[in-house]
């Protein structure tokens, strides 16, 4: 297990998808500006492909980190774990990891629809009210899937 570089408990695969997060959410951002705003399309949906290959790569590396190496005891000092129950760590967890799951399978879900439903170049079509419903509702999932990461990371990484 490689040590952090945020002078925190927390490994270097936690410290990586934590500060990812930072850029990931701009990016997004960014991403639903092209295609509102500048009506960019194509730009839209590259960057929306690159975001998803981008994290199920950090997420597979992270996911084998984490089962490779664990991480409660890097957890053990915060006064919110508790080996017995978990604490408020777990809880946290629990719900980050709900909104994360549910959020990447609607991202999966809205990015294979698109590329179904839209033309090539990408355009306006019959698909797009579905689109925009439903990638709203991914985008706040990601928002609430990097606030929830955030806040078990410090609970769990930081907090002492």
């Amino acid at each position: 297990m490689l040590d952090g570089f945020l002078g925190t408990r927390a490994t270097l695969m936690l410290d990586v998808v934590f500060l990812a997060m930072f850029v990931v959410l701009p990016v997004l951002a960014v991403s639903i500006y092209l295609a509102r705003v500048r009506k960019n399309y194509l730009w839209h949906k590259r960057i929306q492909i690159a975001l998803g290959i981008v994290l199920a790569v950090a997420v597979a590396a992270f996911e084998a980190d984490m089962r490779l190496h664990g991480w409660t005891h890097l957890a053990e000092p915060s006064p919110y774990y508790d080996a017995q129950t978990g604490g408020t760590v777990f809880t946290v967890l629990w719900i980050h990891l709900a909104v994360a799951v549910t959020t990447a399978v609607l991202w999966v879900v809205v990015i294979v629809r698109a590329l179904r439903n839209f033309p090539s170049p990408p355009a306006p079509a019959e698909h797009s009210r579905w689109h925009a419903r439903w990638a709203w509702a991914a985008t706040w999932g990601m928002v609430l899937t990097a606030v929830t990461g955030w806040i078990f990371y410090y609970l769990a990484f930081v907090a002492s």
